[in-house]
């Protein structure tokens, strides 16, 4: 329609006889949903129009035009053009450009996708696509481009009167422009990269998203689906009385229901009518519209990629290489290397991949060591390469990409987990879920899991398993500083109870099995920091094994017995392993690895009355029931309570040995060359200054004191201030020292991917380990350091005082 009406309106408008240079040139650029070939029945044509030389002659023409379109067929629209209707009706190209270039809101380059050529000067309107396309596919890097886009989107909405909006099929929740503002959205983000997209039909668009990897398939195929129904009804609805519409019928309009039912080819089924299942797909559709809609269209990543600049996205290598450099990759070729070893070829998941690494790389380069997160990026990737959903969560959930990336550019300790328990990866998306699981229930599920399995192997692999999953989701909530110090303590602490539960009772069912019976009870006695509920990244288990004969006379099976499953439980957990270790340490038994593994209650009774030393007392300030019987394991506890609380507190002599002891241990424990105000462990204000402090404030008072009888280091040093055993001041120093050097050694761990009690001091293992204790300041990562000192110098002035000179 439009060229005849055009060749119609010239033919009046145009002086002269038609022969020689033409004084007006004009051209009828197509928009909306003529320009993408999806007119309706009953529908406005929205047009532009670019003009050259008499633009007063150019204006008259489009004029023209447009009244014999609107008499002929359609009514033609040109509100789009630039300023609206306040605008010239028509332009140069130059003003057309220079309006695009310096004034043109968001939402116009919007509409332009839909820009084509139809009528007029065929030569003005390629140079007009040929102007402007470029702008359009730039668009996307402007400043807050996708909450600009979103917002129109939400005026569009608020706009509706409330009563219409869950009728109306253009404008309303889960109608056809929820589709479309989708589709335009992801085109014009993703579509700066790939030409494959820049299409101006919704339909293949869409197709072009799910074959490019940018939408999932099945979404692709539902918002498909619906946008075809919904269109159809709409058709339907507009050839009913040639008139336009987009308005379902209300629910009590049977009649139109029916009409509408019939004409869309739905008939009566199972003794409902047509008008009720036309209702109840329109419903359907429309809300899975929506929540597709809400999906893509409000996807953090799309915001990420957005600011990624157009340039960063088509890089020759030599550019490539410059860009790694200036991002902060040290080895711009190795990462080069990762790149393309996860975007070649022409599979789907390079596709996502190649929509993924630009935002990813910039993620990236705000961590502390780019390199090695991208490196381990690519292992996580290539090892989860046939897991389904792995790649869809990094596309559909900006906030895992995010946390990923924080993750793997921080930790070293953390990718080898997730390369084996990826279930881990899908939590990042969720904080609740990554931190709100509670240490029982996971001890409960770690039990469950272990007793379904008869065979000793399994059982002790699937222990493995459920550890290896816990120890991932604890550390990547560490590393993204969503658990305090105390939580992430009990938190690894708790695992460590429930793998010993587990094995403990495995063991037990293997000997009697081989026994025919069962001659012993066993109890499990945590020691240290299991104890202590204060467990780190890489600590052992401290243990003592406890028992007694099930009969009176069987005191020699019941320590054989016994004997065997405790070596089982050390054997089998201790067995070597792709996971961090599960060693079992049973050195603080009496003798030491001299003594038997396991005693009777009534020899550790008596080991301790007669040959106990006052360091033995001590460790078992820590002692605390984690496996077994609990009847033996009170038993145990009640029987040694003289020992670690005595009656009157220990003498001096006594606090006088523990003085003489720590000394020792600290001078010839601590590494060779290791700066001793950096240790962690030894270090001065480190954890056994504060540990050794509130032990010996326990040996002296706790006989008087009922609530100094803790096993927690921080909660024995608020009840001695409480009981004024020591200054508020000064507890709350201690306390203090505590927390952060536990923080920083077990954010130490996570950045190397084994233990240490070195705190780094230079380099990116220090800006890492601050990041992690969020004092993230890469310009000077020393700041760090000097609060790391000042805490710990306070905690050891209080040591001196109340642990040295007291």
């Amino acid at each position: 329609v439009l060229p005849p009406a055009e060749a119609a309106a010239d033919r009046a408008e145009v002086p002269g006889d038609g022969v020689g240079e033409r004084p007006a040139r004009l051209a009828v650029i197509a928009m909306g949903k003529c320009g993408g070939r999806e007119l309706n029945y009953v529908s406005d044509v929205d047009v532009v129009f670019v003009g050259e030389g008499d633009l007063n002659i150019a204006a008259k023409l489009a004029s023209s035009m447009m009244r014999v379109a609107g008499e002929a067929c359609f009514d033609v629209d040109a509100a789009l053009r630039p300023e609206g209707k306040a605008g010239a009706l028509v332009r140069t190209l130059d003003g057309h450009i220079g309006y695009y270039r310096r004034w043109a809101h968001t939402w116009e380059f919007q509409a332009l996708l839909k820009a084509r050529p139809v009528a007029g000067d065929p030569e003005l309107g390629r140079r007009y696509l040929a102007e402007i396309t470029p702008m359009v596919w730039a668009a996307a890097d402007r400043d807050n481009f996708v909450a600009d886009v979103q917002r129109m989107r939400a005026r569009v909405e608020r706009h509706l009167p409330s009563e219409l909006a869950e009728r109306e099929l253009k404008l309303g929740r889960g109608g056809l422009r929820d589709v479309e503002f989708a589709v335009q959205l992801l085109q014009l983000v993703h579509g700066r990269s790939d030409p494959a997209l820049r299409d101006r039909s919704t339909l293949d668009a869409l197709g072009a998203l799910g074959s490019g990897g940018y939408v999932g398939r099945a979404d692709a195929a539902g918002l498909r689906e619906s946008y075809q129904l919904l269109r159809t009804v709409e058709h339907r609805l507009q050839l009913q009385r040639l008139r336009r519409t987009h308005l379902f019928p209300a629910e009590d309009n049977e009649t139109e229901l029916r009409w509408l039912a019939r004409a869309a080819g739905i008939s009566p089924q199972r003794g409902r009518t047509a008008g009720e299942i036309l209702q109840a797909e329109f419903r359907r559709h429309a809300t899975r519209i929506r929540h597709l809609h809400e999906k893509l269209f409000y996807r953090p990543l799309l915001d990420a990629v957005s600011r990624v600049p157009s340039e960063g996205l088509r890089l020759t290598t030599a550019q490539a290489l410059d860009r790694l450099a200036a991002l902060g990759y040290a080895a711009p070729d190795g990462a080069l290397q990762h790149i393309r070893s996860l975007t070649s070829g022409m599979s789907r998941r390079a596709a996502i991949q190649r929509a993924l690494l630009p935002v990813l790389l910039d993620l990236l380069a705000s961590t502390p060591d780019p390199d090695r997160g991208l490196l381990a990026y690519r292992r996580v990737s290539e090892a989860l390469a046939e897991t389904p959903w792995y790649l869809r969560v990094l596309r559909d959930e900006g906030a895992v990409v995010e946390h990923l990336a924080t993750v793997l550019g921080t930790s070293k300790f953390v990718p080898d987990l997730m390369v084996r328990a990826p279930e881990v990866l899908r939590l990042l998306g969720d904080p609740a879920a990554l931190t709100g699981r509670d240490p029982a229930d996971v001890a409960t599920s770690l039990r469950q899991t272990v007793r379904r399995h008869t065979d000793l192997g399994e059982a002790v692999a699937s222990a493995r398993s459920l550890r290896r999953h816990e120890l991932a989701r604890i550390a990547c909530a560490d590393v993204l500083g969503l658990l305090e110090v105390p939580e992430v303590c009990r938190a690894l602490s708790s695992v460590w109870v429930a793998v010993l539960e587990s094995a403990l009772d495995a063991a037990i069912r293997v000997q009697a099995a081989e026994w025919g019976s069962t001659p012993a009870r066993m109890a499990v006695i945590g020691m240290g920091r299991l104890g202590g509920a204060e467990l780190g990244y890489g600590s052992d288990a401290d243990v003592l094994f406890v028992c007694e004969p099930t009969t009176p006379a069987g005191v020699q099976d019941a320590v054989r017995f016994a004997s065997a499953v405790a070596e089982l439980v050390r054997n089998m957990l201790g067995a070597p392993s792709q996971d961090p270790a599960l060693q079992v340490d049973t050195d603080l038994r009496p003798e030491g690895r001299s003594g038997p593994l396991v005693r009777t209650l009534d020899s550790y009774r008596a080991y301790y009355a007669k040959w106990g030393d006052i360091w033995e007392f001590q460790a078992l300030l820590r002692a605390r029931f984690v496996a077994g019987d609990a009847g033996l394991a009170q038993r145990f506890l009640s029987a040694i309570a003289e020992f670690r609380y005595p009656e009157g507190g220990i003498d001096q002599a006594s606090a006088r040995e523990i003085r003489r002891i720590k000394a020792r241990v600290d001078n010839e424990r601590l590494p060779r060359g290791a700066d001793p105000k950096t240790h962690a462990k030894l270090g001065r204000g480190g954890l056994s200054d504060v540990e050794w402090t509130v032990q010996l404030l326990q040996l002296q008072h706790a006989y008087r004191v009922a609530a100094l009888r803790s096993t927690s280091t921080v909660d024995g040093l608020r009840v001695a201030a409480d009981a004024g055993l020591i200054g508020q001041s000064d507890a709350e120093g201690l306390i203090d020292s505590w927390l952060l050097v536990t923080r920083v050694r077990n954010a130490a761990t996570l950045v190397r991917g084994k233990p240490t009690d070195q705190v780094p001091t230079s380099g990116r293992e220090l800006v890492a380990v601050a990041s992690i204790l969020d004092h993230m300041d890469e310009d000077d990562p020393g700041g760090f350091l000097d609060y790391y000192h000042r805490i710990t110098r306070r905690a050891r002035a209080v040591v001196e005082r109340v642990f040295y000179e007291s």
